[in-house]
């Protein structure tokens, strides 16, 4: 199955772009086709989210999970019901700017995933460098 890889540099400290990017509520904003994502967790699952998105021009929505590591500047989510699906964002501090890694791991593959993941990383930088979003 294929991991995609993909990292951008911000004009950003660490701090404001990991509580950005660490917020679920702001995931439609940056997430190349994520309609919307609210939490839905309780006891017994924490992590729980419900999701939408656009699919190849389907709208589909589902549970997901979603984890926020304050320690490591890690943010990682994945499907309820697809145990293939996962991916994973690291944020690393480098003077007055950071480190933005995204990671995806889907059986899904080629120039959409890719194109994806690149959109992605545009809508960070323009959030976080342009619009002030975490100010």
């Amino acid at each position: 199955m294929p991991t995609y890889t993909r990292s951008i540099t911000l004009k950003a400290g660490a701090d404001r772009v990991f509580n950005y990017l660490s917020d679920v509520g702001n995931l439609p904003e940056y997430f190349d086709r994520l309609d919307s994502a609210r939490p839905v967790g309780g006891q017994a699952n924490p992590d729980a989210v419900q999701v939408s998105a656009d699919v190849n021009g389907k709208e589909v929505a589902g549970e997901a999970w979603f984890r926020v590591d304050r320690t490591a500047n890690r943010v990682e989510w994945g499907s309820e019901d697809d145990s293939d699906y996962r991916g994973r964002l690291d944020v690393t501090a480098q003077q007055d700017r950071s480190l933005v890694r995204l990671e995806l791991t889907t059986p899904h593959g080629g120039d959409e995933v890719e194109q994806g993941l690149d959109a992605t990383l545009d809508h960070v930088r323009r959030i976080l460098e342009t619009d002030g979003a975490g100010d």
